[in-house]
C-alpha cells in the first residue's frame, strides 16, 4: 500500500540534526615582564574581569601568563586585546577597565569602520599631553570627534553625559598650545543654574564663577600640572570665563571651548560663534535633553546645528548612550531615563 500524502509530509518535514557545539579553545599567553604583566591585568586582575565580562571568557592569570578558554572566536579576540593592551603599558602608558572597552570596540570595529578609507585603519585616532600622555578614543564616537577636532575650525558635539564631549575637547585644545599651534586657551560656560537659585556668591569675579566652571578647571587638571594652569590663568595665556564676557571680542590664535551649549540661548550662540579669528579654532559641546533654560526658550546649541550644518568648515557630532564610557553605571542611567515615557509639553511643571 502505497504511503498517504501525510506521511510523506511527516517525513519530508523531520527536524534537522543539531550540529554539536564547537569545542572551546585554550590559549596561552606568556608576558616577557612580570611587572608590566601585573599592570595589564589590573588591581585584583580587574582588567582581565573586564574581558571575561565583555567577550564572554574565563580568564586565569598566574604570574606572567595568562590562560584564556572559552568560544574560539572570542579567545583569538582577548588574545589580540590584551597583546595590544600590553603594548600600551611598555610604552608607559596606563591601562585600566575603560582601555579594555576601548580595545575590545577597536578590534570589533577594524574590519567594518573605514571600509571606503584610502589607506587601512589600525586604532582609534589620540591627542597627547605632556601630563596625561597618549590618550586615544574608546569608541567610534571618540574616535570620530577626535578626527573632527582634527579637520575642522569649529566643531559641535552633542550627546548625554559620560561620553567624554568636555574631557577630550579640553585635552585636544591643551595639546594644540603645548604645541605652539594656538596661544592662548579660552573656555567658557553659561552661568546658569541647574535647577536651583544660587543666588548671589561673594567673592571676586573669579570665586563667582568658579562653581560654574568647575567641571572645566577638572578636566584642565588632568591635562597640566596644577601649577602650570595658575602660571597659565595669571599670564592670561589661560582664561576661563562666563559666555557674557565673550561680547565685542574677537578671540585670534586661540582654541575656544564652550561647554554645557545646550544653556545658550539663540542670541547668545550667535554672539559667541561670531567671535572666532584668525588661526583660531572653536569646540560647542553640550546635552541638549538636560536644556536648564526657562520654558518657551529656544536651546542655542540645537539652533545653530540645525543652522549650521553642512557648511565648510564645520563639524559635528552626535554622541548616543551607547557611547558613555565614565562608567558602566553611568551609561545604564542614561539609557533609563531616556527611555522613560516623556510628559506632554502642557503636562509639564512650569517654573
Amino acid at each position: 500500500m502505497r504511503p498517504t500524502d501525510r506521511s510523506l509530509s511527516l517525513r519530508g518535514n523531520s527536524p534537522p540534526v543539531p550540529l554539536a557545539p564547537e569545542p572551546p579553545a585554550l590559549v596561552t599567553l606568556a608576558f616577557d615582564d612580570n611587572k608590566h604583566a601585573s599592570l595589564l591585568f589590573g588591581l585584583y586582575d580587574q582588567n582581565l574581569a573586564k574581558v571575561e565580562r565583555k567577550l564572554g571568557v574565563v580568564a586565569n592569570a598566574l604570574g606572567n601568563q595568562v590562560t584564556i578558554k572559552g568560544p574560539p572566536e572570542a579567545c583569538e579576540q582577548a588574545r589580540e586585546v590584551l597583546e595590544t593592551l600590553y603594548g600600551r603599558v611598555k610604552l608607559g602608558q596606563s591601562v585600566g577597565p575603560g582601555d579594555v572597552d576601548g580595545a575590545i570596540e577597536e578590534r570589533a570595529l577594524q574590519g567594518s569602520l573605514f571600509p571606503n578609507a584610502d589607506i587601512p585603519r589600525t586604532h582609534f585616532e589620540q591627542i597627547s599631553t605632556r601630563r596625561r600622555g597618549i590618550v586615544r578614543a574608546r569608541n567610534a564616537a571618540q574616535d570620530l570627534y577626535i578626527r573632527c577636532l582634527k579637520r575642522q575650525e569649529l566643531c559641535f558635539a552633542e550627546g548625554p553625559a559620560g561620553t567624554g564631549k568636555t574631557w577630550l575637547a579640553v585635552g585636544y585644545a591643551v595639546s594644540l598650545l603645548e604645541q605652539g599651534i594656538i596661544e592662548r586657551l579660552i573656555l567658557s560656560r553659561p552661568a546658569v543654574e541647574a535647577g536651583e537659585r544660587l543666588g548671589f556668591l561673594p567673592g571676586d569675579m573669579r570665586e563667582k564663577v568658579d562653581p560654574y566652571l568647575r567641571p572645566i578647571f577638572d578636566a584642565l587638571n588632568d591635562f597640566m600640572d596644577p601649577r602650570m594652569v595658575e602660571r597659565g590663568m595669571q599670564t592670561g595665556m589661560i582664561e576661563v570665563a562666563p559666555l557674557a564676557f565673550m561680547r565685542g571680542r574677537t578671540l585670534t590664535n586661540a582654541c575656544v571651548l564652550l561647554d554645557e551649549a545646550q544653556n545658550t540661548t539663540s542670541m547668545q550662540m550667535k554672539m559667541f560663534l561670531t567671535r572666532l579669528g584668525e588661526g583660531s579654532r572653536m569646540i560647542v559641546t553640550g546635552d541638549p535633553t538636560q536644556v536648564d533654560l526657562p520654558p518657551g526658550q529656544i536651546s542655542g546649541l540645537s539652533e545653530a546645528v540645525g543652522l549650521l550644518g553642512g557648511l565648510e568648515g564645520i563639524g559635528h557630532v552626535r554622541f548616543a548612550d551607547s557611547d558613555v564610557v565614565r562608567h558602566d553605571l553611568v551609561r545604564r542611567i542614561v539609557t533609563a531615563y531616556e527611555s522613560r515615557p516623556r510628559p506632554a509639553l502642557e503636562d509639564r511643571p512650569r517654573r
